[in-house]
C-alpha cells in the first residue's frame, strides 16, 4: 500500500470525532425513541380503538375522531384554549422583551444576578406558584385587601379570580423565564459593532432598535413565543385552580376523559387533534423564523 492510499491523520481524527459525537447522541436518541415516539404512537393507536373497558380496545374505529370533530363544544373549547394561549404568549413576550433587553445591554456586572433572580421562581413547585396567585387574586386575597386598605374600593372585587384573565396572568408569570432566556440569548449575540455603525451613520437610538436590534432578535422572540404557546394550550392545572367555567381549556377535557369519564380512546383522539393544531402552529413559527432569518 502506497503512502497516498493511507488515511491522513486529519481524516482519522475527524472520523473519531464523528464516532464520539454519535456515541454521545445515542443515549438521548434512544430515550427520545422509547419515551417520546413510542408514547405518541401509543396515543395515536389508542385514538382508533373502541372504548370497551380495556386498554387495548376491540378493533379500529373512526368514531372517536368523528365525535370530536362533529361536536361543536370541543371546537369551541379548543378555540378558547388557543385564544388564552395566544394572550398568554403575547403578554409573556411583551413583558419579557424589555427585561431581556436590559440584561443584554444595560445590566453590566449585574447580569448574572438578574439571570439568577429570573430563574429563582423555578426553585419552587409549579403548583405552589399557582396557589400563590390564587391567594393574591382571591375574594379576600392580597389584591383586594390592598385595594380596600388604600380606599380605592369600598368592597372586594369578584372579577379577579375564576376568570380567563386570572388564567392569563398566572400562566404568563409561570412561563416568564421561558420567554426571557431565549430573547436574551438572541439579543446578547447581536454584534455591538452593528449598533456602533448605526450610530456613526446618524441613526437615533429608536431607529437603531427598530432597524437593527428588533429584526436580529426576532428569531429569539419567535422561539420564546413557541416555547410559551405550546405547553399553555394543553394546560389544565391552572384553569382548574384559578379559572372558572368560562376558562375551561381543552386540556381539562382531555384530563377528564382519562380520569372521571374513563374513556381513554376518546381522550387520545382529542389529544391527537390538539397535537395536529400545535404542529400547524410550530410549522408556521418555523416559516416565520426562516423569513426573519433571511433578513438578518
Amino acid at each position: 500500500m502506497t503512502a497516498a492510499a493511507l488515511p491522513s491523520p486529519n481524516a482519522t481524527s475527524e472520523h473519531r470525532r464523528r464516532l464520539f459525537g454519535a456515541a454521545m447522541m445515542l443515549p438521548g436518541a434512544l430515550a427520545s425513541l422509547v419515551l417520546v415516539l413510542f408514547a405518541l404512537g401509543a396515543v395515536l393507536a389508542l385514538g382508533f380503538r373502541r372504548n370497551d373497558g380495556t386498554l387495548a380496545g376491540a378493533g379500529f374505529t373512526l368514531d372517536n375522531f368523528a365525535a370530536a370533530l362533529g361536536d361543536p363544544l370541543y371546537g369551541a373549547v379548543l378555540l378558547r384554549s388557543l385564544a388564552i394561549a395566544g394572550l398568554v404568549t403575547l403578554a409573556t413576550v411583551a413583558t419579557a422583551y424589555p427585561v431581556s433587553y436590559y440584561i443584554a445591554f444595560h445590566a453590566g456586572r449585574r447580569r448574572g444576578l438578574i439571570l439568577f433572580l429570573v430563574t429563582l421562581p423555578f426553585w419552587t413547585s409549579y403548583l405552589l406558584r399557582v396557589f400563590a396567585w390564587k391567594i393574591v387574586l382571591a375574594f379576600n386575597g392580597v389584591l383586594n385587601s390592598a385595594l380596600l386598605t388604600s380606599g380605592l374600593t369600598a368592597e372586594p372585587i369578584l372579577a379577579f379570580l375564576n376568570t380567563p384573565a386570572a388564567v392569563v396572568v398566572t400562566l404568563a408569570h409561570a412561563y416568564a423565564a421561558f420567554a426571557i432566556l431565549p430573547i436574551y440569548v438572541a439579543l446578547d449575540t447581536i454584534p455591538r459593532s452593528l449598533l456602533e455603525a448605526a450610530g456613526d451613520l446618524g441613526a437615533r437610538p429608536f431607529t437603531t432598535f427598530r432597524r437593527v436590534v428588533l429584526p436580529l432578535s426576532m428569531p429569539g422572540v419567535l422561539s420564546a413565543a413557541l416555547v410559551v404557546f405550546v405547553p399553555t394550550v394543553g394546560d389544565y392545572v391552572t384553569p382548574a385552580l384559578v379559572g372558572g367555567p368560562a376558562s375551561t381549556m381543552i386540556g381539562s377535557i382531555i384530563q377528564a376523559q382519562f380520569g372521571k369519564a374513563d374513556d381513554w380512546p376518546f381522550g387520545a383522539a382529542l389529544s391527537v387533534l390538539v397535537m395536529l393544531v400545535i404542529l400547524a402552529v410550530v410549522l408556521a413559527a418555523r416559516a416565520g423564523d426562516r423569513r426573519w432569518g433571511s433578513r438578518t
